[in-house]
């Protein structure tokens, strides 16, 4: 009779060995920075010009409380330009990913409370990032911001 749970243990210690801790991590940060980025140029005209129809979202639908529909547009846009690119370099990861994260929350609070499986997924990309940082194929680690195995 076969042990099933030493197969299943010996799967995965191969699956351990095959998905490297780095490549996970590489994929999480791709994988959310083109979500975010592509937000962003939905709401932007060529490099960085805001568009009217991103306004009228900001002043319409994306009302946030304290933050002015000016304000909050221009923050959003840049966000998910800036942060993303940072993600795909690897250059302040976990401070790009809490930032992001912070702006996932507050479109969840206070945008599209309903979207919470959408936001759900969002937050298990960004938290192993925030967690355990950008992994070894990044500029945080080529730089030495970043040692942890």
């Amino acid at each position: 009779m076969i042990d099933d749970t030493n197969v299943y243990a010996r799967a995965a210690a191969r699956l351990n060995r095959a998905i490297p801790r780095d490549l996970l991590l590489l994929v999480a940060r791709l994988g959310i920075a083109a979500i975010f980025f592509l937000s962003g140029r939905t709401k932007v005209e060529g490099v960085l010009t805001i568009t009217d129809g991103a306004r009228d979202l900001f002043a319409n639908e994306y009302v946030l409380p304290l933050i002015p529909p000016d304000v909050a547009v221009y923050a959003a846009t840049y966000s998910e330009h800036l942060f993303p690119i940072l993600l795909v370099l690897g250059l302040a990861t976990r401070g790009a990913a809490a930032a992001l994260l912070g702006m996932t929350l507050v479109i969840q609070l206070f945008v599209y409370p309903d979207a919470w499986p959408t936001h759900l997924s969002w937050a298990a990309i960004l938290l192993p990032l925030i967690a355990r940082g950008p992994g070894r194929w990044s500029l945080d680690r080529a730089l030495g911001l970043e040692t942890g195995a």
